[in-house]
């Protein structure tokens, strides 16, 4: 009989020792860092004090054929030809010109169906 207790005594002893594992309290979680208030970019305002809008760099189908236009024209160096307007049938390019005879400026054209004009 005293055999057959010893393996009941060991289950229960460690059936009430799982217990302590859900009734433990434990420190509460610390509170979130408080998060730093993002500070917009400063706009970039023109001479009359409109704000000047900022367009990413993309390429088009024309960015090729704009390039060479520049680059003719002196205008070289820098990221390309970039879209300034949406994708379509008609579509105006922008390059900035870092190097040649038009240094500091902008070159522009515009094209329609694969057909670009200087601006």
């Amino acid at each position: 009989m005293r055999h057959a207790l010893a393996p009941l005594s060991i289950l229960v002893a460690v059936l009430l020792g799982g217990c302590t594992l859900f009734n433990s309290r434990t420190a509460p979680a610390p509170a979130p860092a408080p998060v730093a208030a993002v500070q917009p970019a400063p706009a970039l305002l023109d001479t009359n004090g409109t704000p000047i809008e900022r367009v990413p760099f993309r390429t088009g189908v024309s960015s090729a054929t704009v390039e060479k236009m520049a680059k003719g024209q002196g205008c070289t160096g820098g990221q390309g030809a970039g879209l300034v307007t949406e994708a379509g049938p008609v579509e105006v390019y922008r390059m900035r010109c870092e190097d040649g005879a038009m240094r500091g400026k902008v070159f522009m054209a515009r094209c329609e169906l694969r057909q670009c004009v200087r601006m």
